[in-house]
């Protein structure tokens, strides 16, 4: 097992922690890394994009002038696509892009993440990150003691004070550790653990 240290808030080590091989020792391959980001994108889009088609267009129904005789080509009403206000021939409508890769995918992907982080030592492990108010500027102090410009900071159970003190600065995010995923783990630079979440994200992956 890979044994990392544990810090409190001011950055100093207080104690060490194992961390399962089976999550942060697994072979990182690029291709399911992409795979499972891909399809986090995906369900991301709207898909609100829409035009009308001519049956959707307000207007008559009437034919504009009669079929032969005229010289013209032949006319429906005023709602056909080639005319100006008429409706849209193959234009978008609502839809999802939402698909699923395997769940065993998905879970692998997630070990992937967490093992590059550790790989690339861009992992923090925290024995607690308590605020007493929800304060902006004390976030930021104990930001500064840690050196945190650009983390994902995973916690075990709700924290408000954590989580709105720290949302309105750019490049931190703070998440439970059953919303913990494969793009926000590879978007940002530093990943911290609060040393309660560290079990509940074995559970999470091992079970």
């Amino acid at each position: 097992m890979a044994v990392v240290d544990v810090i409190n808030s001011s950055g100093k080590k207080v104690s060490q922690v194992d961390l399962s091989d089976d999550i942060y020792r697994v072979p990182v391959k690029p291709s399911v890394l992409h795979e499972v980001v891909v399809m986090q994108q995906a369900g991301k889009r709207t898909g609100t994009a829409s035009t009308k088609h001519r049956s959707e267009v307000t207007g008559s129904q009437r034919k504009l002038f009669r079929q032969k005789g005229t010289g013209r080509a032949r006319r429906g009403n005023i709602k056909a696509p080639l005319l100006r206000g008429g409706g849209v021939a193959f234009g978008p409508k609502p839809k999802s892009w939402a698909y699923k890769v395997p769940k065993k995918v998905r879970k692998l992907a997630l070990k992937m993440a967490l093992s590059s982080k550790l790989q690339t030592e861009d992992i923090l492990i925290l024995d607690q990150f308590e605020l007493d108010q929800i304060k902006t500027k004390a976030f930021l102090e104990v930001a500064g003691n840690l050196k945190m410009k650009d983390a994902l900071i995973v916690t075990d159970q709700k924290n408000e004070n954590l989580e709105l003190s720290s949302r309105n600065i750019p490049a931190i995010k703070v998440l439970r550790c059953e919303g913990l995923n494969v793009y926000d783990i590879l978007k940002h630079k530093t990943l911290v653990l609060l040393e309660a979440s560290v079990k509940a994200i074995e559970g999470r992956l091992l079970s």
